[in-house]
């Protein structure tokens, strides 16, 4: 599913414009993405949770050549899938 197909979704279960769903569809995007980013974590019951999570550095061999380079430590965010939403998914 694309966003337009999100925004047709919601706006045909909510009544709401295709413009209002679109705006409230970026609002969340945005507020979400900025508390992770913060390290705060964005949790929904039942459907799950994001998260900051840093990756280690380490050492990595180019293949082809075994030239090790160093990988620096990195930021990820990781999405932990909620007990509805998973039993929904492996029904």
């Amino acid at each position: 599913m694309k966003k337009a197909e999100l925004i047709e979704a919601v706006s045909s279960k909510t009544g709401l414009s295709k413009t209002d769903v679109d705006a409230v569809i970026k609002a969340t995007i945005e507020t979400i993405t900025e508390a992770v980013a913060k390290d705060d974590k964005v949790s929904f019951i039942g459907f799950g949770s994001f998260e900051r999570t840093t990756r280690a550095g380490r050492k990595a061999k180019i293949p082809g050549t075994d030239k090790i380079v160093d990988i620096p430590e990195s930021k990820s965010v990781k999405f932990k899938v909620g007990k509805q939403f998973k039993e929904l998914v492996n029904k």
